[in-house]
Parts: C-alpha cells; sequence; structure tokens
C-alpha cells in the first residue's frame, strides 16, 4: 500500500502548507485514533509530545481534537524530546505516541510523526492504513464517548530520570565540564538538568527558545557556536543535539567535531570488547562512510547497511536482533536503553566512555580515518522529477563506471525535504569534486 503523505520521518512540510495544515492534523489525529481504536474496546490512551515551533501550539490542538473525536483520552506532554514520546508510550501504557517536531528542519517546518504501542516508530503499512482513513475519513464517536484531554507536567522528569539510569551504577560526572547545545528545541530544559544532576558542570548554549529560533546558528546541524564555546570556557567536551533531541555530534576539547559514524564506531568497538554487541553487527545507512566500514572490518565486527532513515534501522536492529545502529547524521539507536535515536542518551555514553578510560574526548572521538566524502544537494519543485531525466541517468552511469573500484557514489530523494542529494567517496579528492559537480550540474540544468 502505497504512502503519500507520509515519508521516511512522518508527515513534513512548511506550517500552513498541504500537509502540514491544522485541517490535515486534525483528519490524521482521528484516523490514527480510529486506527488504533478498531481492534478492541475499552479506554485508549495517546500521549503527545512538540518541540518548541510556533505551530506546535496548533498542530497540539489540532491533534488533540483528532483523537478525542474518536474516543481517544489524550496525554499533552508539552516539549520533551522525541526519544521521550517513544518511552512514555510504553510506560503510561498508551495505544500510539505523536511527536510534533520537524527535527532539524527550519522553524518554519513542522511534521507529525507516530510512535507505536511498543514505543517503536510506526511501520510503513501502518502508516499507509492510516492515510487510506484520511483520504475515506472516520465515524467520530458518539457524544458521550468523546475522549478527554489531560496536561502530564512530569513527562521530562519520568525522562530524565530514565536517561539517568543508563550510566553505570554509581558514575558520577563530577570533573567533566560540558558544553550542551540544544538548539532551543525540545531539549533545552532535559538536557542541562540531566547533566548537571549527574554533578558535571554544564555551560549550556541554545536554551532560550522563542518558537522561531529552534536551529537556527546552533544545534547538531550548526556546531559553530558551541565549538567556539568549548574553546572559550575550556571545556572537555560538547555535545550538540538538534531540535527535538533525537540525534548528535560531539564535540572535543579544541572544538573539533564527530560525526555519527565515529560515535557509532567508537561504541561499537567497546561493546564488541565488552561482548556487549549483539551479533558482533552495527547497522548503520548507506550514508555511512567507507573508512567505518573498513575500521570494522579489521575489528570483526559486521556493518549492515541499510536506506537512510533511522526507521530502517531501526527495523532492521529489530528484525535481526541487534543493539545498536544509527545514522552517519547523529541518530545513534541503542535499544539495549530506547526505541529510537536518543541525542543526549548518546552524549551521556560518550562521557561514561570518557570517565571510564581517562582518556579525553579528542582520544576518543576520532576512532577511524573516514574517505573524502562529498554530499551537495539540489532543490526541486513541485512535479519534477530530475533523476528521470535522460542527462541525467547517463550523468550518473558515468560517474558509476569511472569510480568503479575506486569508491562508490549514492543519489536519493531527500525523504524529509525536496531535495536530491548527490553523495560520492573516492581517495581522490580532485576526481570527487568533478563527479559530484558534474552529476549537480545536470540536476540543475533539469529543475
Amino acid at each position: 500500500m502505497s504512502r503519500k503523505l507520509f515519508g521516511t520521518d512522518g508527515v513534513r512540510g512548511t506550517a500552513n502548507t498541504h500537509p502540514m495544515t491544522a485541517d490535515l492534523a486534525l483528519r490524521l489525529g482521528a484516523a490514527a485514533g480510529r486506527y488504533f481504536r478498531q481492534h478492541e474496546k475499552g479506554v485508549h490512551r495517546v500521549v503527545i509530545g512538540k518541540d518548541t515551533r510556533l505551530s506546535g501550539y496548533m498542530f497540539e490542538n489540532a491533534l488533540t481534537a483528532g483523537f478525542t473525536s474518536t474516543g481517544m483520552n489524550v496525554f499533552l506532554l508539552g516539549p520533551v524530546p522525541t526519544p521521550a514520546v517513544g518511552m512514555l508510550t510504553t510506560s503510561m501504557r498508551a495505544d500510539v505516541g505523536v511527536m510534533i517536531s520537524a527535527s532539524h528542519n527550519p522553524a518554519a517546518d513542522n511534521g507529525i510523526k507516530f510512535f507505536g504501542p511498543d514505543g517503536f516508530k510506526l511501520s510503513d503499512e501502518a502508516e499507509a492504513e492510516i492515510e487510506a482513513l484520511v483520504e475515506q475519513g472516520v465515524q467520530p464517536a458518539k457524544a458521550g464517548n468523546i475522549g478527554r484531554a489531560k496536561r502530564i507536567d512530569d513527562g521530562r522528569f519520568r525522562y530524565n530520570e530514565r536517561v539517568k539510569a543508563t550510566l553505570p551504577h554509581g558514575m558520577r560526572l563530577d570533573g567533566i565540564k560540558v558544553v550542551i547545545d540544544c538548539a532551543n528545541g525540545a531539549a533545552y530544559k532535559t538536557a542541562p538538568e540531566v547533566l548537571w544532576e549527574l554533578g558535571a558542570d554544564v555551560i549550556p548554549v541554545g536554551v532560550a527558545p522563542n518558537g522561531h529560533n529552534i536551529n537556527q546558528g546552533c544545534g547538531s546541524t550548526n556546531v559553530n557556536a558551541a565549538a567556539e564555546t568549548v574553546v572559550a570556557h575550556g571545556a572537555d567536551v560538547g555535545i550538540c543535539l538538534d531540535g527535538d533531541a533525537d540525534r548528535v555530534m560531539i564535540l572535543d576539547e579544541n572544538g573539533q567535531v564527530a560525526d555519527g559514524d565515529q560515535i557509532m564506531a567508537l561504541f561499537a568497538s567497546r561493546w564488541a570488547r565488552q561482548d556487549r554487541l549483539s551479533g558482533r553487527t552495527l547497522v548503520a545507512t548507506v550514508m555511512s562512510n567507507l573508512g567505518l566500514e573498513r575500521y570494522l572490518t579489521g575489528q570483526r565486527i559486521e556493518l549492515h547497511r541499510t536506506g537512510v532513515g533511522d526507521r530502517y534501522v531501526v527495523e532492521a536492529m529489530r528484525s535481526e536482533g541487534f543493539n545498536l545502529g544509527g545514522e552517519q547524521s547523529g541518530h545513534i539507536v541503542m535499544t539495549d536503553y530506547a526505541t529510537t535515536g536518543d541525542g543526549l542518551l548518546a552524549g551521556l555514553q560518550f562521557l561514561a566512555a570518557m570517565k571510564q578510560t581517562g582518556q579525553a574526548a579528542s582520544s576518543l572521538m576520532r576512532v577511524f580515518e573516514p574517505v573524502p566524502q562529498l554530499l551537495r544537494n539540489v532543490r526541486y519543485g513541485t512535479g519534477q522529477r530530475p533523476l528521470e531525466a535522460a542527462s541525467v541517468k547517463a550523468a550518473i552511469a558515468s560517474a558509476e563506471a569511472e569510480l568503479a573500484g575506486d569508491g562508490r557514489l549514492l543519489i536519493r530523494k531527500s525523504g524529509t525535504e525536496p531535495l536530491i542529494r548527490v553523495m560520492a567517496e573516492c581517495e581522490d579528492e580532485a576526481k570527487l569534486e568533478r563527479i559530484v559537480s558534474g552529476i549537480i550540474a545536470e540536476v540543475k540544468a533539469v529543475v
């Protein structure tokens, strides 16, 4: 069953523009409510969290109206990280969880993503069935069966305690000076609280959301402010989260950045030595660097690649019984602790490695030498299909032939924005630049 509304991470777009309108959110809530009530009777619950975007108020109210119209009771969490919604969906015995966020996207965008009763994101099949209900329309509940809504004030504190419990028993972070960049997003209270309660010397960045400044000049997609703060304050490490705190970048004491590949390499090698890495396998996407693959091979660890999107990483982990995976962009999934990517949790695990080894962040985060990689994007218009153009196909075929045995090429449409992403890896950086630039030029000529 095909999906039109849902992308790789829920429904996403510019607020007040299809599909991210209040009307669509109401119908989506009603459809999801009907979907999760159709199989059994009794009391049904949904938990709803959000990040700090101005449009979050609108979508929170619209979804609440949709869910209650079908008899679902709604628990409103307010601003909390995405992984908190996954966790609280299960701990509060809810049928479904909803996070209102466009993650790392600009403030004008927003998104709606669903979690099932097990705390994991919904399958493609479930999302397709909900889409079908949106199109068909659903029968509302009778007047006496309309659901209720209740605000839960301690949701983030429940999450805080769960995250702190993932550190080794009794471990404190005394003596570590941490810059924590919360991207003016969902973790702006949670992350500094957790680090302070564990004993760290905390220097917060990006903790003054105003509805418009989420991810603006801060966070995991723009680490410059945090890097400058690390150096200026002589901090030991920086932790940069994105708008909904499900991804992370780590900065060393010099302000240098480690992406998700380096973090996964560190965790995988440590877990393998501790006999904690299920199947001696790390799950990552096709975007992960070739250098990571070579490093893992040397450690006798297998790399299982999936399509782009943390949901596909998690699906592979669950189906094969693996417990560590993630994306180069900073989603780090540890199913021993959480059901989705968790930036704060990954940051804490990095701090634990610093405490246990006594090594500086710079010694821990440069695990392998990456193969030169170049990623560029081209925006395209509604209805355009640039990858189907003969000139683009020819350019791609020529590039693949030139890279054969020497590197790799990946061309794909973004699942969250109208972008064509062109990524290539090659030891010869001049060749890399020429190949990517050539494909980008052909795509631009079409769009």
